[in-house]
């Protein structure tokens, strides 16, 4: 079941931007979502695995441009290092609970080695998929390592492109925003430069902020909507992926990456020190072999840098509206840690009122 609630846009929220058809980072062409999502109240579990694969359907690995930023580093995102150097990785990007990232990391491993069969067994390859994480030890037990590599394998095989579950959806089923319930989310917008039209997406895993922070759109809704409160300080953090099919540089896409910050700040959050925010943005376009199998002289377009602050934009507003998007979708439940409490989805009708 695709949105079971209604989005952000639907309660009459005046997000900024044209968003693509499904305002969704699957309006990127070939950039497939997936999940599994594993939910046991009896047994404390709330958790599971989002994939995302920038080239969904292909049986041969390429690379795919990409830039990476951590706004605070109080979390995990596997692959970075290659990234920061290379300007690329391979493969999908997986995103799950903190204590889960070795499991899920070796599914993906095990994912690409199937998915790139003949590559994987003719070459010298190596495996090194991104993984990233939030904590959701507050809904789930997270200490019981409930996800497995073949929630990882099942959340890669079952992903696709179209519109995207959101809340309580695969990685972000156990996560919480602003105090209330939150997890995945997501949005797109559209960019029109030098005759063409481009797509950014952004998907999140959002489970930052305490309640007295959240602004939307300009309103004070922490401080209008604040009973519920669970927490003292904040104990979360925020992924970002960010999705485009426009040529761009791995400069142009860290520096991209870097505004998924400024999306973030729009609701309010100041980056805790206790948060991980951290943020990738990657690139569809120049599809290319892989660099040992490619010509000695590449050739690549790229968008001239100087002319990319509508790219910008598009980012910070996607980011902002795909976390507004997350809170919207989550509804009531009980807490793991401590027992006896309930993480509440946010009152949307009273959210829809304050844009009346």
């Amino acid at each position: 079941m695709t949105h079971p609630k209604p989005r952000a846009r639907d309660l009459g929220l005046p997000f900024r931007g044209t968003p693509g058809p499904n305002n969704a980072i699957t309006d990127v062409a070939g950039v497939h979502v997936g999940f599994t999502t594993l939910t046991d109240a009896e047994k404390g579990i709330r958790t599971g695995v989002t994939a995302i694969i920038p080239r969904g359907g292909k049986i041969e690995p390429k690379p795919v441009w990409a830039g990476q930023y951590a706004l605070n580093g109080n979390g995990e995102m596997t692959g970075t290092h290659w990234i920061n150097d290379a300007g690329y990785f391979v493969g999908p990007i997986c995103i799950t609970n903190t204590h889960s990232v070795g499991m899920v990391h070796h599914g993906a491993t095990r994912w690409m080695i199937d998915t790139y069969a003949d590559y994987f067994r003719d070459e010298h390859a190596w495996a090194m998929p991104v993984v990233a994480e939030t904590y959701d030890g507050v809904l789930n037990d997270i200490n019981g390592q409930h996800v497995t590599a073949d929630h990882a394998i099942k959340a890669l095989n079952t992903a696709k492109s179209g519109p995207v579950d959101e809340g309580s959806s695969g990685g972000g089923n156990g996560m919480i925003c602003y105090e209330f319930k939150g997890g995945t989310g997501t949005a797109s917008r559209e960019v029109k430069l030098g005759g063409e039209t481009y797509t950014v997406g952004a998907l999140v895993q959002a489970n930052h902020g305490i309640r007295p922070w959240l602004n939307i759109l300009g309103k004070p809704v922490g401080e209008v909507l604040n009973e519920g409160r669970l927490l003292g300080q904040e104990t979360g953090s925020i992924i970002v992926i960010l999705g485009t099919d426009a040529p761009l540089s791995a400069l142009s896409l860290r520096q991209v990456a870097k505004r998924a910050a400024l999306g973030v700040g729009r609701g309010g959050s100041p980056g805790g020190n206790n948060s991980g925010d951290i943020f990738l943005a990657f690139s569809t376009a120049n599809d290319r072999p892989m660099p040992q199998q490619d010509d000695a002289v590449i050739v690549r377009q790229e968008l001239n840098a100087d002319l990319l602050d509508p790219f910008y934009l598009a980012a910070v507003e996607a980011v902002e509206e795909a976390v507004v998007n997350a809170i919207v979708a989550g509804e009531d439940v009980q807490t793991f840690k401590p027992k006896g409490q309930t993480c509440k989805g946010i009152d949307t009708a009273a959210l829809s009122h304050l844009f009346a």
